[in-house]
C-alpha cells in the first residue's frame, strides 16, 4: 500500500486527535464523559480505517466491524454499567496535577521515540512512509496511555477504558503494518475484546453490589 492515493492530511489529523481523546478518557473523573471520549475515539478509528480503504476496499469490512464493536457495543456496555453504579471515578492513585505532567511526558516521549525509531521497531517498507510513521507513533502513544490508566487508576471502569485504549492502539498498529490482514482475523480480535469488556463489567457489577464501590483496592477483601 502506498500513500500516493491516500488523504494524508485527513489521516494525520484523525491520528493526532486520537491522542486528545485518550487523554480525555484517562484524565476526566466523570465516567460518562470518559466513556464518551472513548466512543469518540472509536469513531475516529472507524474514520481512519475508511480513509485507508480508499486504496484497499477490504478495509471497509474492518471499519464496519469496528463501528459495531468499538463504537456501538462497548460504549453501550459502559454507559449502561455507569448508570447502574456511580457517575464519578474513584480517586486515582496519582493526583490531577502530577497525572497531567506524567501524561504529557508519556505523550511527548513515546511519540518522539516511536517516530524516530520506527524503522528499528517495525522494519518494513510501510514504516518508511511518513503517514505510517505518524500512525505508529500515535498507536504507541495511545497504547502507553491505556497502560498508564491500568496502572494508576483505582476505579474498575477506568481500568476497562484503559484496556480499550490498549486495543485501539493495537488496531492502529495493525492498519499501519498489516493493512491486508484477513477480515476473519479482524473479526476475531474485535469480538474477543467485546466479550472481555462485557465479562469484566459483569464481574465489576457484582463487586459493586457487594461493596458499594468500584474501587479495585477493595478486591483484596474478597475471600473464596
Amino acid at each position: 500500500m502506498s500513500t500516493a492515493d491516500l488523504p494524508v492530511e485527513l489521516i494525520r489529523t484523525l491520528s493526532m486527535t486520537l491522542v486528545i481523546t485518550s487523554v480525555l478518557a484517562v484524565e476526566t473523573r466523570r465516567l460518562r464523559f470518559a466513556a464518551t471520549a472513548y466512543a469518540a475515539q472509536a469513531l475516529l478509528i472507524v474514520a481512519l480505517l475508511t480513509s485507508f480503504a480508499r486504496v484497499n476496499p477490504s478495509l471497509y469490512w474492518w471499519a464496519a466491524t469496528a463501528l459495531l464493536t468499538k463504537a456501538i457495543l462497548i460504549p453501550y456496555f459502559l454507559f449502561r454499567f455507569i448508570d447502574r453504579t456511580q457517575p464519578v471515578e474513584v480517586r486515582p492513585l496519582v493526583g490531577f496535577g502530577p497525572a497531567v505532567v506524567v501524561a504529557a511526558a508519556l505523550i511527548l516521549g513515546f511519540f518522539r521515540l516511536t517516530h524516530t525509531l520506527v524503522e528499528l521497531l517495525a522494519p518494513c517498507g510501510l514504516a518508511r512512509e511518513e503517514t505510517f510513521r505518524t500512525n505508529l507513533a500515535v498507536a504507541a502513544t495511545v497504547f502507553v496511555l491505556g497502560l498508564y490508566a491500568l496502572l494508576t487508576r483505582r476505579d474498575a471502569i477506568k481500568t476497562v477504558i484503559g484496556l480499550c485504549l490498549l486495543e485501539n492502539g493495537v488496531h492502529l498498529s495493525l492498519v499501519s503494518l498489516a493493512p491486508d490482514l484477513s477480515e476473519t482475523a479482524l473479526f476475531g480480535v474485535a469480538s474477543e475484546v467485546v466479550v472481555t469488556v462485557f465479562l469484566l463489567l459483569y464481574v465489576i457489577e457484582g463487586v459493586y453490589r457487594e461493596f458499594g464501590t468500584t474501587d479495585t483496592l477493595r478486591l483484596k477483601e474478597l475471600q473464596w
